[in-house]
């Protein structure tokens, strides 16, 4: 048990880790206007608290997801550890503890 918590927590962070590298390009690629013709200006009048609001919340929401896959898979391999202690004949092996 403590050793899938411990996974688990690893994953998490990992995860969380990772997505903080990878969400903002994702996020700027996502964002980005595409089929303008080279030098082509878009003219708009942006409000800067919503467009700061707008990706602080995606990778926020990239992180936490990011986070849930970590976890998730240290469950899966905290699980799969957990079974090499066991013996065949359905005892636990105590020495595994």
């Amino acid at each position: 048990m403590k050793t899938t918590l411990t996974l688990m927590s690893l994953g998490a962070i990992t995860g969380a880790v990772i997505a903080s590298f990878v969400v903002p390009p994702a996020l700027s690629w996502y964002t980005s206007p595409g089929g303008l013709p080279n030098g082509a200006q878009i003219q708009a009048v942006v409000q800067i608290p919503e467009v700061i609001r707008y990706a602080t919340e995606r990778l926020i929401r990239g992180q936490l997801i990011g986070a849930g896959i970590g976890a998730a898979v240290g469950l899966v391999l905290g699980i799969v550890l957990g079974f090499r202690g066991r013996r065949s004949d359905g005892k636990i092996d105590v020495r595994s503890y």
